[in-house]
């Protein structure tokens, strides 16, 4: 590395962290849900919710330290809303207090089962965007996503959309790409599109079940552990998860370019184009989005709460000199310095960079350690979409509408289908109506 990419690295300019105010407590017990476990983390615990202290701190700390002049915060948990419309309007309070000038926004994650006409007005009037996590129709939610009881959600999620539409909440949704959803792609697809989605994550889950729990009581092995585990029976399998990509790009790129935003299928335009991911897992380097607990503790991402990846807490050290210490710089370049000479070799690296060191548990061909599990996936589906992202990101450089991929793929079949030869009783190529054998078929 030389001494300008040492420099560029050194410092980060933009920062973002998931905010976990009610930390891991969530009124559903979705079954491939990885940070319910967290609970373990800080046992002993008489109530979760993020103390005024801490609360008050961070966004004063979070607002002083970025410095652009639109400060974005994301809520999560668990579930936030168990926390009730008050807290959140202490939230805005606080923002409001703290802000100097610069503008606020809020992004907030629900399973949204228990939003009603108060949260509905409440985020229209803060204008917070909304992800509300639903797996697609009713038998594939309800298959992983169901309450304490082990009872189905999808109902009372679908009444949560109603609020967020009733009172013109901008929301997109996250679908968990799993085991069984995974099989039906277009019937996952479609529903989106007719729930009135119009921006959609796939975000694939793969976790490692440990053979015994840790000394913390996690399950879920960490991502640097070697100790003997196994892929979980909910996880995605790789191809199948590129085959469900390419399958819903496949109907998008044909009719909804411009009219529905798929989250990977932005991102990897981004890629053609030749700039930097949007999407940290797809990005060279990572570490510029973290993870805080309730009670103020920093971790290097939402996917590292564990403690070795603790940075600190907010109380105890300023959160910018956490954001920005060595061990955080140096998670975020091991995700580069540490990618097999197989990943640096492939020719989709560029729109790859071995996804999330989280799932690099499996080997190379020739027996190099950090391979993505979800390799094959990936490589099947940006091979795929490779045509169609030249075309796009060209009409983005001659500053027109890639939604033009439309009609360009109209056109490639209209070739196809001409040279290939007509049935007797088949449709005239020439456009005339009759069938080849009355037109120009006669004779042949």
């Amino acid at each position: 590395m030389n001494s300008s990419e040492t420099s560029a690295l050194s410092r980060l300019p933009v920062y973002h962290i998931m905010t976990k105010p009610v930390g891991p407590i969530c009124n559903l017990d979705c079954k491939y849900c990885f940070y319910l476990e967290k609970e373990n983390l800080y046992p002993r615990k008489s109530s979760w919710a993020m103390e005024d202290e801490v609360l008050e701190s961070y966004i004063r700390q979070y607002i002083e330290s970025q410095s652009t002049p639109g400060v974005s915060f994301a809520w999560q948990g668990g579930e936030p809303t168990i926390l009730g419309v008050d807290y959140f309007r202490k939230v805005v309070a606080l923002q409001k207090r703290y802000a100097k000038g610069k503008r606020i926004e809020n992004a907030f994650q629900t399973n949204g089962v228990l939003l009603d006409d108060a949260w509905g007005e409440f985020l229209a009037a803060h204008r917070f965007l909304v992800g509300l996590s639903i797996d697609g129709p009713r038998e594939v939610h309800d298959c992983y996503r169901t309450d304490k009881g082990g009872q189905p959600t999808f109902d009372r999620v679908m009444r949560g959309l109603g609020y967020l539409k009733k009172h013109g909440v901008d929301f997109n949704t996250l679908t968990v790409v799993h085991r069984r959803n995974s099989q039906h792609p277009g019937k996952v697809y479609r529903f989106l599109k007719e729930v009135g989605s119009g921006f959609m994550q796939f975000i694939p889950v793969v976790e490692r079940v440990a053979a015994k729990p840790n000394p913390d009581g996690l399950v879920l092995i960490a991502p640097h552990d070697q100790e003997e585990a196994r892929v979980s029976g909910y996880s995605v399998e790789p191809i199948q998860y590129g085959r469900f990509l390419c399958e819903i790009f496949d109907e998008w790129v044909r009719q909804d370019v411009g009219q529905y935003f798929v989250q990977i299928f932005d991102v990897a335009l981004e890629s053609w184009l030749g700039l930097d991911q949007s999407l940290c897992v797809f990005g060279s380097t990572c570490g510029a989005a973290m993870a805080m607990e309730h009670n103020g503790d920093l971790y290097s991402c939402d996917h590292y709460v564990y403690p070795k990846n603790k940075l600190g807490n907010i109380m105890d050290q300023p959160l910018e000199s956490l954001v920005q210490s060595p061990q955080q710089r140096k998670f975020g370049q091991d995700k580069r310095d540490t990618l097999p000479r197989y990943c640096r070799e492939c020719d989709v690296r560029f729109a790859c960079n071995g996804e999330c060191p989280k799932h690099r548990f499996t080997r190379t061909p020739n027996g190099e350690e950090g391979l993505n599990y979800l390799c094959a996936g990936y490589k099947l589906f940006f091979h795929h979409i490779d045509p169609y992202m030249r075309f796009m990101a060209e009409e983005l450089r001659q500053q027109r509408a890639p939604a033009n991929v439309m009609k360009w793929i109209q056109f490639q079949d209209r070739q196809a289908s001409a040279r290939k030869s007509p049935g007797r009783n088949d449709p005239c190529p020439c456009g005339s109506g009759r069938k080849f054998k009355k037109c120009c078929g006669r004779g042949v």
